[in-house]
């Protein structure tokens, strides 16, 4: 969870700029839009492991340099 105390003669504008950062930070965005809808298990195992595949190309990639 995410808290933030506004600081004495802050204005509204950087309290706001700063709650935007601690969520950025937190992952809960990331998280809502991931949450936002349903996502089959077949997808989720194929995003991953085309992730994993990706990781792997461009390890191969720098090792052969």
């Amino acid at each position: 969870m995410v808290k933030l105390t506004v600081r004495d003669k802050e204005t509204i504008q950087d309290a706001v700029r700063r709650f935007r950062k601690l969520v950025e930070r937190s992952g809960i965005k990331k998280e809502m839009r991931r949450r936002e809808t349903y996502e089959k298990p077949s997808e989720t195992k194929r995003r991953a492991r085309l992730r994993a595949e990706r990781r792997a190309f461009r390890a191969s990639k720098l090792a052969q340099r």
